[in-house]
């Protein structure tokens, strides 16, 4: 019986994905449930498994943009498995940049392999034939990516002053991520406010309880969840900022859904702490190190990263100690969190040495104005510069549930 396997809806409005990477080679015999490829879509990267286990045929090519629902591969489920043969599976892995496709500038024919038809039209379109080409397929089949990357001779070399030049093809993760960069520049009135933290109370409490806290809950006493908690104080006291615009009207929420930007194999990933009003330190330390351990993995989904109300971006892991985050969009601000350095702070009429952190508020000015976005980030520097009032009700041991 030879079974279709079509391409599975990733979530709601995704319409089309693209086939980032194979994990297994025409001809070979997988298993029920083994992951055979890597898809893309507009909001995340996500295993096709096996629905059969059989010999497969493959129908698409690395790079091809599929619609959902579309048939690319087939299952031979009457094939036996070979006896003493596993089959060659490769392991998932981020995007390599590929090489630009040498093309043919002499009289010489290169023994390439055959073209692929959408790889013909393509080449056929830019006048370029196949024996000009360097196939990067099994066999030196040219694909449809090596046809999109080759360019015509006209004297040009592959190399500038013998300096190499790479040409790769950006993911649709990417490129929706590029798309939704531009959007929210160009369609929100953006702005940004500033303001620093003085850390040292926040420095004070880890010293002091964080061996403890991880004992009794197994997560760490980060800072993610005093900003978090400090973000939630500040949503409810400005509610604007916990809003966004839909066409003439604005939208505004009685919950904090928070995203959290992350850095993951694929890119920029932006996970949804769910519900964030309703959680402990403990329960905001255990989903974020949940959802950042799935966005590292690979295997966060479309839901867990949809949704959000407000975004909170660390930028200060990779060393940046000041920067104006981008909006979210439709969100309508976001917090960027920056490396804390020991600097000298005037307090009481005298020069002390302090940890401090630059933070800054992104929002969209259509429907935040300065009072609010003023307030909303002295909102945040107060309850983290005194988090034991404003965040835990001055029972440090409760709030830590200790």
């Amino acid at each position: 019986m030879i079974l279709e396997m079509k391409v599975p809806s990733p979530g709601e409005s995704i319409t089309e994905v693209e086939i980032a990477e194979w994990l297994v080679q025409d001809g070979d015999y997988v298993e029920k449930d083994q992951a055979i490829a890597e898809v893309d879509s507009d909001k995340a990267t996500l295993e096709l498994p096996a629905e059969e286990s059989g010999t497969i045929t493959l129908k698409a090519e690395e790079g091809d943009a599929v619609e959902v629902g579309a048939v690319v591969c087939l299952i031979d489920t009457s094939a036996s498995k070979p006896e003493g043969i596993q089959p060659e599976v490769k392991e998932p892995s981020a995007p390599v940049a590929a090489a630009p496709v040498p093309v043919n500038t002499s009289n010489t024919t290169y023994a390439s392999g055959a073209a692929s038809p959408a790889a013909k039209k393509i080449l056929a379109e830019k006048g370029i034939d196949t024996s000009a080409i360097l196939g990067t397929g099994k066999d030196g089949r040219i694909t449809k990516e090596d046809a999109v990357n080759a360019v015509p001779s006209m004297g040009q070399k592959v190399d500038v002053d013998g300096r190499g030049v790479k040409r790769s093809k950006l993911s649709m993760l990417r490129r929706k991520v590029a798309e939704r960069l531009v959007s929210a520049k160009n369609e929100t009135a953006m702005l940004t406010t500033f303001n620093e933290v003085d850390m040292s109370p926040i420095f004070e409490l880890r010293k002091q309880y964080k061996e403890t806290f991880k004992e009794k809950h197994g997560v760490g006493l980060g800072f993610m969840s005093f900003f978090t908690l400090a973000v939630v104080r500040a949503l409810k006291l400005f509610p604007a900022v916990n809003s966004m615009i839909d066409g003439k009207e604005m939208i505004s929420y009685d919950f904090c859904d928070i995203s959290i930007a992350v850095s993951g194999p694929k890119g920029l990933m932006v996970p949804v702490i769910r519900n964030a009003e309703n959680l402990s330190f403990r329960g905001v330390e255990a989903e974020v190190k949940r959802l950042a351990i799935r966005a590292r993995d690979g295997q966060i989904t479309v839901d867990e990263m949809t949704g959000g109300t407000f975004t909170i971006s660390n930028g200060g892991v990779f060393g940046s100690m000041l920067s104006t985050p981008i909006i979210n969009p439709p969100q309508s601000g976001i917090l960027g969190m920056h490396n804390i350095i020991e600097r000298p702070v005037a307090v009481d009429g005298k020069v002390v040495i302090r940890p401090m952190m630059y933070v800054a508020l992104s929002y969209d000015h259509r429907i935040i104005d300065g009072k609010e976005s003023v307030g909303f980030l002295v909102a945040v520097k107060e309850a983290l510069e005194n988090p034991q009032e404003h965040l835990m009700s001055n029972d440090v041991k409760k709030a830590l549930e200790l």
